[in-house]
């Protein structure tokens, strides 16, 4: 008998595309259920999931909020309690964050068994709350920061989680002969980001290039003036765009440091420079980041050292280095060898079978 799965996400789109990637590894040998937030709903195709909202509040600073938002996160138990016992839920899988705190509690309650997801070099909170009570928490690496020495035996090793139509897509042989810039701000949108344009503009003088940005639709006329206005070939996108089609046609990438994020492009071996959000939980996106650079795949700069003279002398090198270049692409095939989706799948449904 298939046994039944909960995965548990919601808030940003990188919490969600794990959930979504989970749900298709899984999907042929259990049955999937899936809760997220409203936040998180923007991200799904609801017609495509088994899918209930549970709303679950942050908590506010102002005391005044405290009462209601009590009231709230009791109504998110409660729907939990309901959800793990009308669906006979058997195993919760939690992708991080606060959202999953009630499934995760009533995984315990219910004495149901409980995996976690960790794509971050750094222990998410929440994680670390649970890390006690679950069986398994999935990880790309065995050097997660945080994680406390008695419970590294419950970590199993997988390749990142990356979405099967990366799978799909024919890698091209990337040269910087043809440059092709790839801005990714992520899924909350960064204003930084389009910013960026003005050192763009100034490295389109020298050279022709093509910009493919990811950027909040209410920016989309902006950004067409002003690359029209300096003569710069572009294409706008949001965060529901074709992105693999997108990133493969690309050779360099600007970008934060998302998990989801730096796993696909070196997946796509896409030399990028990465700006790590500087306010991210316990600086896991600069952790994020430095992880791949010890392997050779990108280039880091933070955010304060950021202005258009910088960041335009570090896109010349990154463009004229061709040595350099080419050496962070040999770098990810290499990350990537024997990184194949049935491998990945089989790791998985190994893992939860094995208990």
């Amino acid at each position: 008998m298939r046994k039944n799965i909960l995965i548990s996400t919601g808030g940003s789109g990188g919490h969600v595309v794990l959930a979504t990637i989970m749900h298709e590894h899984l999907k042929e040998k259990f049955n999937i259920f899936l809760t997220s937030d409203q936040r998180g709903i923007k991200f799904l195709n609801k017609e495509k999931y088994n899918l209930k909202i549970i709303e679950v509040p942050k908590i506010s600073k102002n005391i005044f909020l405290l009462p209601f938002q009590f009231f709230l996160f009791i109504n998110s138990i409660i729907k939990s309690f309901l959800i793990i016992r009308r669906k006979k839920i058997e195993i919760v899988i939690s992708t991080g964050g606060y959202m999953s705190l009630p499934l995760c509690l009533m995984s315990k309650v219910f004495n149901k068994k409980l995996y976690l997801i960790e794509p971050n070099t750094v222990l998410g909170r929440s994680n670390k709350f649970f890390l006690k009570y679950c069986n398994k928490i999935f990880c790309y690496s065995e050097k997660i920061k945080n994680l406390p020495e008695r419970y590294k035996k419950k970590i199993s090793i997988i390749n990142p989680l990356i979405r099967q139509e990366f799978y799909e897509t024919h890698k091209t042989e990337k040269t910087n002969d043809k440059i092709n810039i790839l801005i990714i701000g992520g899924s909350q949108g960064a204003r930084l980001f389009d910013n960026i344009v003005h050192s763009i503009k100034e490295i389109n003088k020298k050279y022709k290039l093509k910009v493919y940005q990811q950027t909040n639709i209410n920016n989309f006329k902006q950004l067409k003036y002003y690359y029209l206005l300096n003569s710069i070939e572009n294409e706008l996108f949001d965060f529901d765009a074709d992105i693999s089609n997108i990133m493969n046609k690309s050779n360099i990438c600007i970008t934060r440091a998302g998990a989801s994020t730096l796993a696909e492009l070196v997946f796509l071996n896409i030399p990028h420079l990465t700006i790590p959000l500087p306010t991210s939980k316990d600086n896991h996106q600069f952790e994020n980041a430095h992880f791949y650079h010890q392997y050779g795949c990108n280039w880091i700069m933070k955010q304060n050292e950021i202005n258009e003279i910088n960041l335009t002398n570090k896109l010349l090198y990154i463009i004229e280095n061709r040595e350099d270049y080419f050496e962070k692409i040999k770098n990810m095939k290499n990350l990537n060898f024997q990184n194949t989706w049935n491998n990945v799948n089989q790791r998985i449904i190994d893992t939860i079978n094995e208990n």
